[in-house]
C-alpha cells in the first residue's frame, strides 16, 4: 500500500476513534463536564486535558471493580461495565484532548 493510502487510513481511523471518544464522553459530562472542569460530585479532581495513560489505568480499575477513588468506585464501575478496552481507549484520548 502506498504512502498515500496509509495516510489517509490512519487519518480515518484517527477521525472515528476521537468521533467514538466524543460520543462516548457524553455520559461523563454530567458529572464532569463538558470540558472536564468539574470535580465529579464536588470529590473527584478536574479530569479535562489528563494524560490518556493516566485515564486507562484509572477507568479500567474501576470497571475492575480495583479503585474506589473519592468513594465513587461503584458509580464510576457502573458507568463502565459496558465499555471494551477500546472504547476506554478512545475515551481517555478524548478527556486527553479537553481544556479544562
Amino acid at each position: 500500500m502506498n504512502k498515500f493510502r496509509w495516510t489517509l487510513l490512519i487519518t480515518t481511523f484517527s477521525t472515528l476513534a476521537m468521533a467514538n471518544g466524543e460520543e462516548l464522553y457524553k455520559n461523563c459530562a454530567g458529572c464532569h463536564g463538558d470540558n472536564g472542569q468539574k470535580k465529579a460530585l464536588q470529590q473527584s479532581a478536574p479530569i479535562g486535558g489528563q494524560a490518556s495513560d493516566t485515564t486507562i489505568k484509572q477507568l479500567t480499575a474501576y470497571k475492575n471493580g480495583e479503585l474506589n477513588q473519592y468513594g465513587l468506585g461503584n458509580i464510576m464501575k457502573m458507568q463502565l461495565l459496558t465499555l471494551t478496552e477500546e472504547n476506554i481507549r478512545d475515551l481517555a484520548n478524548y478527556i486527553a484532548k479537553l481544556k479544562p
